[in-house]
This record gives structure tokens, sequence and C-alpha cells, in this order.
């Protein structure tokens, strides 16, 4: 969206500081993946830019903390693998692939319902529907969890459903 013509002084340093922030922002965000990324394929023991890392030497660079990811070890690695990694890549993956669908699906219904001028409680469903807005962000995909005392994908994956379904209107 860009300025009209019309725009005053103060309005003008209002939007270009506005921009200002949100890249900054932005930038905080993106930028420690920017770091992370390289040195996840660093041949190092040590989560660390070495010289014959900075200056692109093949030696420098491995798969080494992938391997150890999937479980492949060899006998000269320093730390303890385990199969908590995979199995929790494993986990991410199926939450969010089910919560994905379910929200996509169940979202669609819900917005054609809800569409139409003669839907009955009309104004109940959306104050339902629009209700994890409300509630803060923290507490919503654990709501479901509140009746089971031991760990179920599915009970997270109707919290996560319920976050990023209604968060769409």
């Amino acid at each position: 969206m860009a300025l009209p013509t019309y725009a005053t002084t103060g309005q003008r340093i209002g939007y270009y500081s506005f921009l200002t922030y949100c890249g900054l922002v932005f930038f905080f965000l993106i930028a420690p993946i920017f770091i992370i990324l390289p040195l996840s394929f660093s041949a190092s023991p040590f989560f660390e830019f070495t010289r014959e890392f900075m200056s692109f030497e093949p030696e420098a660079w491995s798969l080494r903390w992938y391997r150890q990811m999937v479980g492949i070890s060899s006998i000269g690695d320093t730390t303890v693998v385990t199969n908590k990694w995979m199995l929790g890549t494993r986990n991410s993956f199926f939450i969010g692939t089910c919560a994905t669908l379910l929200a996509t699906a169940l979202g669609t219904v819900a917005a054609l319902g809800l569409s139409r001028p003669n839907m009955p409680f009309k104004g109940t469903l959306m104050a339902i529907l629009i209700s994890p807005m409300i509630v803060p962000l923290i507490i919503n995909p654990y709501l479901s969890r509140i009746n089971s005392c031991t760990y179920c994908p599915w009970n997270t994956i109707c919290g996560y459903y319920s976050y990023s379904n209604f968060n769409r209107f």
C-alpha cells in the first residue's frame, strides 16, 4: 500500500517509521535462521564457526548433526544419540499435517455456512468461532488437554486446530 499524493509530512513520517519498525522486527525474527542454518552443516564437534568453515573448505562441512538426529552416529560423536529428536520431528510433522487438514476442512465448512444469509444461530456460532482470538494464544493449544493426564497427539491437534482455524476470520 503506497501513500497517497496528498499525505501530509506527519503521515509520511509515521508511514515510513512504521515500515522501518516492521522491517527491523522481521530482520530480528529471521536473522537467527541465517546463522543457525549454516552452522548445522559444520563438521566441528561444537556448534561454532571455525576458520576452515568460514573459508568453505570441504572437510569443514558435513551432515553430522543431521545424521545424529536420525540416529546414524559414529564412534567419535561427542553428544548422546537418542531417538528423541526423530520422535519429536515425526510428531511435529504428524500434528502439523493433521491440524492443517482439519482446520482447512472445518474452516471451509464454517465459512460456507456463515456466509448464508438465513443461517439459524449465526450470531451464536460466530461468537463461538471467534472466541479463540480472545483467549491468550499460549493457553489455547492446551485447552483440549485439561481432561487428559497422558500425552496424546490428538489432544494437541485439536488445540492447534482451534488456534489456526478460528483466527482466519
